[in-house]
């Protein structure tokens, strides 16, 4: 089965915001979501709304897991945020237990390159990349979490064409 490949073009902070809360939506426990993009591109900020949209917590604290190198949340189902930036080989990956996260809920991935080919091949992908004063998100995948994001962007689509997108 071929990879899909949909782009959204995010004019600022609230756009990339809104993308991680429609993310939320499609989310199951054993999805995994892996961001992509350079240093400042926006994965943190798209993480942070995708976990106070599971939480139901607009306010609630969500520090980048840089140093931790992963997060853990209990939401409307457990997701785990991982940020592989400072991994050194794909290996430790199984002491930061991402196993053992899928089997209890969702997990986002910052610096997915830096898990070789330790990663779910169903794990959907999520690409940000600086485009003017904004930035473009390239999502692809191929199975059900997938579709499952494909069809809350296009409920959001519905809503904004009907004047209700924010």
């Amino acid at each position: 089965m071929a990879e899909t490949v949909l782009e959204r073009f995010l004019a600022d902070e609230a756009a990339t915001a809104r993308l991680g809360e429609d993310l939320a939506m499609a989310l199951r426990a054993g999805d995994a979501i892996a961001l992509k993009g350079d240093l400042g591109a926006g994965k943190s900020t798209l993480a942070r709304a995708l976990i106070r949209a599971l939480a139901d917590d607009a306010g609630l604290e969500v520090p980048s897991p840089t140093f931790t190198l992963v997060q853990s949340y209990e939401t409307r189902i457990p997701v785990h945020h991982f940020d592989l930036y400072r991994l050194s080989s794909p290996d430790e990956l199984d002491e930061l237990g991402l196993d053992d996260a899928l089997a209890q809920g969702a997990a986002l991935i910052e610096w997915p390159d830096r898990a070789g080919d330790q990663l779910p091949a169903n794990a959907l992908q999520v690409e940000l990349i600086e485009q003017g004063a904004g930035r473009s998100a390239r999502i692809s995948g191929q199975g059900a979490a997938f579709e499952r994001a494909v069809r809350s962007l296009a409920m959001r689509d519905f809503l904004a064409s009907a004047g209700w997108g924010e």
